[in-house]
């Protein structure tokens, strides 16, 4: 019968064909491996004097206690450091002496350093589709924002106001509804801690608390500005209007 259990070889005979020899008493077994000091990395993260877009990754430096240098560069010694930027701009992120560019994908390397991405690529499609709709709501707002002439600006803040604004807000206030006081998961995410950390830049642009109609999200934003070690960073950070 092809399910009938087979006796088991008796001891000391020879393995069968196609088996490998049994190791002798004390043959086979690895030495114990020596323990090895973790590697460790260097950090240095470039950008103005202001929270803005660096505000993200110097909460996620925060909350994983990573050491970093915050090289905050003034307007005078931006144009000889210009040249020297992958794209000319920044912020920049350098990484044992590699420097890279583009604020959310920092951001996403520092969240998986720090082990606040999801554990599927699902989860984490979740979390980046918040999180580039967040940048979005702040790209739009940010074309008003910084128009120059007075007149057209004048005429954009109304859909911003009155169209735009609500839109994003109330969407996002009821996926934090959905999802436990969280942005994304039902778990603390760098979603949670991005909105966070970009919640004053944006609220500077719009000239008020963009939050106060929203208690999902000021709840979000409550929550991680009290994490200890994202507490101590703001208790610490230097005072900026932006």
């Amino acid at each position: 019968m092809a399910d009938e259990a087979q006796a088991p070889p008796a001891e000391g005979a020879p393995p069968a064909e196609g088996e490998a020899a049994p190791p002798a008493e004390g043959e086979g077994e690895a030495a114990p491996a020596e323990p090895t000091e973790p590697i460790k990395h260097s950090y240095t993260l470039f950008y103005f004097n202001v929270k803005a877009l660096a505000e993200p990754l110097r909460y996620l430096f925060a909350y994983g206690a990573i050491e970093y240098e915050d090289v905050r560069v003034t307007r005078d010694e931006w144009p000889a450091l210009k040249p020297t930027m992958p794209m000319g701009q920044m912020p920049v992120l350098e990484v044992d002496g590699k420097r890279v560019h583009q604020s959310i994908s920092m951001a996403r390397f520092l969240a998986k350093t720090v082990g606040l991405c999801g554990a599927t690529p699902w989860e984490d499609l979740q979390i980046d589709i918040v999180v580039d709709t967040i940048n979005d709501f702040r790209l739009k707002i940010a074309v008003v924002s910084y128009e120059p002439e007075d007149e057209i600006k004048e005429k954009k803040l109304v859909t911003l106001n009155a169209e735009v604004i609500p839109f994003y807000l109330e969407k996002l206030e009821q996926t934090v509804k959905d999802n436990d006081g969280h942005l994304a998961l039902g778990k603390l995410t760098w979603a949670d801690v991005y909105f966070a950390g970009i919640t004053d830049y944006m609220n500077y642009m719009v000239k008020r608390d963009l939050l106060e109609p929203y208690p999902a999200l000021r709840g979000v934003v409550d929550a991680i500005n009290a994490l200890e070690p994202i507490k101590a960073w703001i208790e610490k950070r230097p005072v900026t209007e932006v």
